[in-house]
């Protein structure tokens, strides 16, 4: 959240893709006296030409979930035979 900061902002909320809900873009104080209509249209066409993220972040995140998934298995499985040797013995 921004608070307190006065900037000229572009939102585009038709982004043409499923991934992005919206876009803001932050107009640096050099170009806040190019017109709105110029500002929206290269904002619309770099909001277009975002696609969907690379399919290596995505895949790596799905690796990483299911890598720590097995590992809280074993490590669950490695506490109950613990737990069952030693209510064996007594």
């Amino acid at each position: 959240m921004i608070k307190g900061v006065n900037r000229q902002v572009v939102e585009i909320t038709q982004t043409q893709c499923e991934y992005f809900e919206k876009v803001l873009f932050f107009i640096k104080p050099e170009y806040s006296a190019v017109s709105e209509g110029d500002l929206k249209e290269r904002a619309t066409i770099i909001a277009q030409s975002a696609g969907m993220p690379p399919a290596a972040r995505l895949k790596k995140n799905r690796v990483r979930m299911v890598l720590s998934m097995c590992a809280a298995a074993c490590g669950g499985a490695v506490v109950s035979g613990f737990v069952f040797l030693l209510t064996s013995f007594f």
